[in-house]
């Protein structure tokens, strides 16, 4: 079985020591390291909040001490704001589940220390929509760029023949989380994120783990969240961020029953696409860290209803997997340009009508009542 993390030293640094509250509509939280300017600027946005109860958790991750300081004069003095310091990142995941701990509001919203909502009652309205879908678990926004307007395309999550729909709202396989929200009662069915993770896939894991106890998830293209999309503190495609990509995702495919052989495809793949991208040497150390990774994992394959629902939100607005790796083959080829091949307006038409029949939404409603 995996070893148990070590658990994790936090000191309140700033702020209320918990909700002043005993129930209240939201807590909100964002994880800081570094990026004092931004991060700032989340909480004042987080704090603007209106219609709405909140909490403001501020999970400081190994902020040099100008930044925490910085942080500490923001929420100084508020009973409904929080900043604690855990010395150390320890990885999305894992900072997530620890600053959920920490407050009671019936929903989680996450947000980016380098995001801010695009409006003042951007909250309220994610309150709203869980109040009016008791299925939900959990709700993904709209992220654009905070110079712009434009979307985010860095931060969009979703299949890419789904980018024209943008501003609309449709179910969906994950969230991004950048600008986000869980219902707590389904954070507490699935049991928060798996912080071995540390990195990339958390919310697809999540999620998964959400559908596979037939809760349900939505894009909300009329949420927006604005993104600064800042360079520091970021982790390149070639380095650290391209291993977590690989090891993570071939380890949710192990948690979901998948075999290694089942797997195959994906992992040439990600070969074709490191090869493509500079990285192939990270690719060999991801696979390994995958199967280290994987040992003692207790294997929980979907539910067929599950697999029904994923394959209506997800999958045929993507293609087989044989598919999508014709495509990093062709992308691969002298004289393409890497670019990916696009799918036709006639392509796109035949998805949307297959996604749409019949509503997926009534058979996940059905099998967990």
């Amino acid at each position: 079985m995996p070893k148990e993390p070590p658990p994790i030293a936090v000191r309140h640094v700033a702020g209320a020591q918990r909700p002043p509250w005993a129930a209240y509509d939201a807590d909100v939280v964002i994880l800081a390291l570094d990026r004092a300017d931004e991060t700032v600027a989340a909480i004042h946005s987080a704090l603007s909040q209106t219609g709405v109860s909140r909490y403001v958790i501020v999970v400081d991750q190994g902020s040099s001490p100008d930044s925490l300081a910085r942080l500490a004069r923001t929420v100084h003095g508020r009973i409904d704001a929080t900043l604690i310091t855990l010395g150390r990142n320890h990885g999305v995941p894992g900072g997530r589940n620890l600053g959920t701990a920490l407050g009671q509001g019936r929903i989680i919203a996450g947000l980016d220390n380098d995001a801010e909502f695009g409006s003042t009652n951007t909250l309220a309205c994610m309150v709203s929509g869980f109040d009016a879908d008791p299925d939900l678990a959990a709700l993904g926004c709209r992220i654009v760029v905070h110079a712009t307007g434009e979307d985010d395309i860095s931060s969009w999550g979703y299949p890419a023949a789904l980018l024209a729909s943008s501003q609309e709202t449709f179910e969906a396989a994950t969230f991004v989380g950048a600008g986000h929200a869980i219902r707590r009662a389904a954070w507490d069915d699935v049991g928060g994120y798996d912080a071995r993770l540390f990195f990339c896939w958390e919310e697809y894991d999540f999620c998964l783990r959400a559908i596979a106890r037939f809760w349900r998830i939505r894009y909300r293209g009329d949420l927006v969240v604005r993104h600064k999309v800042s360079p520091e503190r970021r982790v390149t495609w070639s380095g650290d961020r391209w291993f977590h990509f690989v090891r993570n995702r071939l380890y949710i495919g192990r948690k979901c029953g998948h075999s290694w052989l089942a797997l195959a495809p994906r992992m040439v793949g990600y070969c074709i696409k490191a090869a493509r991208n500079g990285c192939l040497w990270e690719t060999p150390r991801a696979l390994w860290a995958a199967f280290m990774m994987s040992r003692g994992v207790v294997h929980a394959p979907l539910p067929p209803v599950a697999r029904d629902y994923l394959h209506r939100v997800d999958t045929v607005w993507r293609g087989s997997l044989l598919t999508r790796l014709r495509r990093e083959v062709l992308a691969a080829l002298p004289g393409t340009g890497g670019k990916p091949v696009q799918a036709t307006d006639a392509s796109i038409r035949a998805i949307r009508s297959e996604a749409k029949a019949p509503a997926s939404a009534a058979v996940m409603h059905s099998a967990s009542s």
